[in-house]
């Protein structure tokens, strides 16, 4: 397979239409065209479905566009390799952020990326893990953050920092039980038993924090009241500052907000709700020496960031 017919292709799936794909590649449309139509002659398969609205991809394209992703990042990563042998720390890192953190540090990693790293590329993918780790396992992501991955042999883990999930409620809503429950512990902290009383706002599974709050309170024997699923952080404190629930999340994530004085967090303790954030990477790729630095850079805003 020719690599410029894979990306030809990958570009056309990604875009959607011919004439965007050929604008973005800087290629004639007829040229374009034949790359993908070569493509689709060698391997004996349609990818490419035409329509008036431009194109969509066969069950086949999909595979294709999966694996194409991963054989052009990892040209990509040849490249680099052999201009850092030449003492340049160029090339492309892809970087993985949750939603609870995207916000809170894009921009100082952007800023430390671009002052570290010059002759290199950034690209910053907001999502969820399962996501992420499918990103990691094609190669189209270097490095990612991830809450409470599953271990796996397949890839590097390492925990950058952990913290206790709080409750964090509109200041003046009364913690008043839905049902009978264990006391509340103090006015700065509140039982696991008693937060499962109260009507929560949380964000739909497989979100790590919502799998750790049903795992933990399922252990000691009680059922969330779940009033509203939003997968938003932003958009679940947006609804409990208007009193419309609680919501159970790390502390640093009010700092999303210009002013966190609407809110009032307590600690969650009997059990406690203990959250890993972690580094996560790829174990059958090598690391060349930008993503070194590129996760140097990250561990170092990560934790200046929420330990702040």
């Amino acid at each position: 397979m020719d690599l410029k017919h894979i990306e030809s292709f990958v570009r056309v799936a990604e875009l959607g239409r011919f004439t965007r794909a050929a604008t973005a590649l800087g290629m004639a449309q007829p040229l374009l065209s034949r790359h993908v139509r070569q493509l689709e002659v060698e391997l004996h398969q349609t990818f490419l479905l035409r329509n008036g609205r431009g194109v969509s991809l066969t069950e086949a394209g999909q595979v294709l566009l999966e694996h194409g992703r991963g054989i052009l990042h990892q040209v990509a990563l040849a490249r680099e390799e052999l201009g850092s042998v030449r003492g340049a720390l160029a090339g492309h890192v892809s970087i993985g952020l949750p939603p609870s953190l995207s916000k809170l540090i894009a921009v100082p990693l952007t800023k430390a990326f671009r002052a570290s790293l010059p002759q290199a590329q950034l690209t910053l993918t907001e999502g969820f893990s399962v996501p992420m780790v499918e990103g990691l396992r094609a190669g189209r992501m270097d490095i990612a953050l991830l809450y409470n991955p599953a271990p796996a042999p397949d890839l590097e883990i390492s925990v950058l920092h952990e913290e206790a999930l709080v409750l964090i409620s509109a200041k003046g809503t009364p913690l008043a039980p839905i049902a009978p429950i264990a006391p509340i512990a103090s006015k700065k902290s509140i039982t696991l038993a008693a937060v499962a009383a109260l009507p929560l706002i949380v964000p739909s599974r497989p979100n790590a924090f919502r799998i750790l709050i049903d795992s933990e309170m399922m252990r000691i024997g009680c059922k969330p009241i779940i009033t509203l699923e939003i997968d938003g952080l932003n958009a679940i404190l947006d609804l409990v500052k208007e009193g419309l629930g609680h919501a159970v999340l790390p502390a640093y994530t009010l700092r999303n907000f210009a002013s966190p004085h609407p809110f009032a967090t307590r600690q969650i303790v009997k059990p406690q709700l203990l959250s890993q954030l972690t580094l996560v990477g790829s174990a059958r790729r090598p690391t060349t020496e930008t993503h070194q630095e590129a996760i140097r850079i990250t561990r170092q805003v990560v934790l200046g960031a929420i330990q702040s």
